[in-house]
C-alpha cells in the first residue's frame, strides 16, 4: 500500500484538477471539445489525448517520450492533442478521433462502461515492481482527539468533489462501512480539490479532510503546510492508477498490439535511455513526475471502481447510462 510519504513527490494533478465529473459526465452525454483531432482511420496519423495535467505546453512536453516510443513502434505520425477534460477525451474517443488516450481511473470506467471501445494497456508506477495504485487519506490536525473514522460523527469535514474517486467516493464507501450517513450524520464541504481539502484542515476551517495520497507532501513541500501539521487517521485500499487506454475502434490489430508491447515493455526510463530516446534517466521526463514508468493493467484491474459505485451509489456514477 502507498503512503504518503513513500513516493518522491509527485504531483499528480490529473486527481487535483479532477474535480468536476458533473461537467465530465455531462460532457459524456454532450459534445466533445476535441474539434482540431482528427481521426485515424482516415490517414496514417495517430491521436493521442489526454487532460491537461498543468499548462498545455507542460503536458504535451512530458508526453514527448512517449509519442516518440509510439511512433517507432508503429511507424506511424503520432499527434499529441490537449483535450479541455476528461469529457472531451471520452467524446473524441467515443467520435473515433482519439485512437489512445490517458484516464483518470473512474472517467476510464466511465468511458468504457458507456460503449466505448476501449482496451486499458498500462497504468504508472514509481517503482519499478510495484503496483499501480494510489490511495485516499483522512487527516485531521493533532491534539483534535479525532482518531478513527468513527470519530467524525458530528464533524465538520472537508472532501474534495461529490465525483472525486479519492476524494469522495472511497472516503463516502469507508464511511459506510462505519455505518455514518455522510449527509445525515457530518457536516459536509465540498473543498472543490485536493489541496484545498487540506488546506482548509490546516486553516482550522475543517475538523477533518480528505485528500490522496501525495497531497500532503506537495503542499509541505511547497511550503503551504508545515510538516506535522496534520495528522492521517485513516488509509483506504489502493485505488487502481490512472490507465492509458486504446480504441480499438479505430486502430486494427497489429497496431494495438505494437502500442500495447511498446507501452508494456519500453515506456520506462531504463527502457527510454536503451532506446535512445532519453539520454539519461535523470533527464527523461514523464508524464505527471512518473519516476519509473508504466506497467500492463487491463480492464479486470478496474473492477475497484465498479465495485465503489455499485456500493455507494453515487450520483456521479448513475448519471452516465
Amino acid at each position: 500500500m502507498s503512503h504518503p510519504s513513500s513516493r518522491p513527490s509527485p504531483h499528480l494533478t490529473r486527481r487535483q484538477g479532477f474535480t468536476a465529473l458533473a461537467g465530465l459526465t455531462a460532457g459524456v452525454l454532450g459534445t466533445g471539445a476535441l474539434s482540431s483531432c482528427s481521426s485515424s482511420s482516415a490517414s496514417e496519423e495517430l491521436v493521442f489525448a489526454a487532460v491537461p495535467a498543468e499548462s498545455s505546453q507542460s503536458l504535451e512536453q512530458t508526453f514527448g517520450h512517449i509519442v516518440t516510443l509510439l511512433e517507432q513502434a508503429t511507424g506511424r505520425t503520432v499527434t499529441f492533442q490537449n483535450a479541455s477534460d476528461y469529457a472531451a477525451v471520452i467524446e473524441g474517443q467515443r467520435a473515433g478521433k482519439v485512437d489512445i488516450a490517458s484516464y483518470g481511473p473512474f472517467s476510464y470506467v466511465i468511458a468504457r462502461d458507456s460503449g466505448i471501445a476501449l482496451e486499458a494497456i498500462a497504468a504508472p508506477v514509481h517503482e519499478e515492481g510495484s503496483e499501480p495504485s494510489y490511495t485516499s487519506l483522512c487527516y485531521t490536525t493533532p491534539g483534535s482527539g479525532i482518531t478513527s473514522l468513527a470519530d467524525l460523527a458530528g464533524k465538520k469535514v472537508a472532501f474534495v468533489d461529490k465525483a472525486s474517486t479519492s476524494g469522495y467516493l472511497v472516503p463516502l464507501e469507508g464511511l459506510m462501512r462505519e455505518e455514518l450517513d455522510v449527509d445525515a450524520d457530518l457536516e459536509t464541504v465540498l473543498a472543490g480539490g485536493h489541496d484545498a481539502s487540506l488546506l482548509a484542515l490546516a486553516g482550522g476551517e475543517v475538523d477533518a479532510a480528505f485528500a490522496h495520497d501525495t497531497m500532503l507532501t506537495t503542499l509541505t513541500e511547497s511550503g503551504q503546510i508545515e510538516a506535522d501539521a496534520l495528522t492521517p487517521i485513516w488509509e483506504s485500499e489502493p485505488i487502481p492508477e490512472d490507465p492509458i487506454a486504446v480504441n480499438t475502434s479505430t486502430l486494427d490489430a497489429g497496431t494495438i498490439d505494437a502500442i500495447r508491447t511498446a507501452i508494456q515493455t519500453k515506456a520506462n526510463k531504463p527502457a527510454l535511455v536503451e532506446e535512445g530516446i532519453c539520454t539519461s534517466e535523470d533527464d527523461c521526463e514523464l508524464p505527471e513526475e512518473i519516476e519509473w514508468g508504466y506497467v500492463a493493467v487491463s480492464d479486470e484491474d478496474y473492477e475497484p471502481i465498479r465495485r465503489l459505485c455499485t456500493v455507494t451509489e453515487a450520483d456521479a456514477c448513475t448519471s452516465v447510462s
